[in-house]
C-alpha cells in the first residue's frame, strides 16, 4: 500500500469538507475549515488514533470496510472512492457484493433532511449512515462495530431497538427482516460478508434459523411505529423505507404529523440530541 499517499489523500479530502456539510456543529475555534480528525473518526465509525495513524502513513492494510467507511464520511465521488481503494491496495467492491456507496444524490437528500430522523442501510440491513436526529431518536450508533451495525442481527441477537412491538407485530417484523436478507443473499451470492452474517445468525438465533429454513416471505411497507425514548417518552411516528434503484440502498425516514404531541416530542428530542453532540 502507498501509505504516505493514502494518508495525504485522506487529509486532503478531510480538509475540503466543512463540518456543517456533514451535519456536525461548526462551533469553537478551528484552525482549518474542514473536518477535524475526531469528526472524521465519528462519521466513519473508527477511532481517532486509527485516523491519525492512517494520515501519518503508520497504519498498514486498512480493510475494505474501513476504506468504504472513510469514502462515505469524506463524501467521495465514485472515481475518488475507486482511487482510495487503489491506494489501499484493494480492488473496489464489484457488482457481486452488496453496494455500500452513497451516491451524491442520496447524500444531498440527507443534507436537506436536517430536521428529520433519517438513516441509510444497505440491502442486508447494515447501517451505513445515520443523521443526528436519527441518532437522537434511536440512540448513538458510533460505537457499533461489525454485526452490531446490522439491523437483522440487532433484532435477533442483540439488544433490539427502542421501537415498541406487540408479540404479533414482532413476529411479522422478524419474518420481513429474514425475507429481506434472503432476497439480498439471492441477489449477491458472492458477498462473503453477507454469507458470514447469515451463518452467524443461524448459529446464534434459533428463531432466525427457524424462519430462514421455513422460507419466510414478506416485504417492508410504510407503517406507524412507537418509539420509547428515554428522555421524552413514547413517540408515535410514520416510518417510510425508500429503496434506491440500482444500489438497493434503503433510506429509512421517520416523520410526525404536524401539530401533534408526537411532533412536539420529536422536535424536542432532536434539539436535546443536537445539544448532546455539541457538548
Amino acid at each position: 500500500m502507498a501509505r504516505a499517499e493514502f494518508g495525504r489523500a485522506v487529509r486532503r479530502w478531510r480538509d475540503r469538507i466543512p463540518p456543517e456539510a456533514a451535519g456536525l456543529p461548526a462551533g469553537g475555534q478551528r484552525r482549518a475549515a474542514g473536518l477535524r480528525r475526531e469528526e472524521l473518526a465519528l462519521l466513519a465509525g473508527i477511532s481517532v488514533d486509527y485516523v491519525t495513524r492512517l494520515e501519518q502513513g503508520r497504519a498498514s492494510h486498512p480493510s475494505t470496510q474501513i476504506v468504504e467507511a472513510l469514502a462515505r464520511a469524506l463524501r467521495l465521488t465514485g472515481t475518488e472512492r475507486a482511487h482510495l481503494f487503489q491506494l489501499a491496495g484493494l480492488a473496489p467492491p464489484g457488482p457481486e457484493t452488496v453496494p455500500a456507496h452513497l451516491t451524491p444524490g442520496v447524500q444531498r437528500l440527507l443534507d436537506r433532511l436536517t430536521g428529520t430522523p433519517v438513516a441509510v442501510y444497505d440491502a442486508a440491513w447494515t447501517l451505513l449512515v445515520a443523521n443526528p436526529p436519527y441518532v437522537a431518536l434511536m440512540g448513538d450508533t458510533s460505537g457499533q462495530r461489525g454485526n452490531e451495525r446490522n439491523g437483522v442481527w440487532r433484532n435477533f441477537v442483540g439488544q433490539g431497538s427502542r421501537v415498541r412491538h406487540t408479540p404479533e407485530d414482532r413476529r411479522a417484523f422478524e419474518a420481513k427482516l429474514v425475507a429481506d436478507l434472503r432476497t439480498a443473499a439471492a441477489r449477491y451470492p458472492a458477498d462473503q460478508r453477507l454469507r458470514r452474517l447469515i451463518a452467524d445468525l443461524r448459529a446464534h438465533s434459533e428463531r432466525f434459523a427457524e424462519l430462514w429454513d421455513s422460507g419466510a416471505v414478506g416485504h417492508h411497507e410504510a407503517t406507524r411505529k412507537t418509539v420509547d425514548h428515554p428522555r421524552v417518552g413514547a413517540v408515535t411516528l410514520d416510518c417510510d423505507v425508500l429503496t434506491v434503484t440500482g444500489s438497493d440502498l434503503r433510506i429509512m425516514v421517520y416523520t410526525a404529523e404536524p401539530g401533534t404531541e408526537d411532533a412536539s416530542r420529536l422536535a424536542l428530542l432532536t434539539v436535546l440530541g443536537t445539544q448532546t453532540l455539541a457538548g
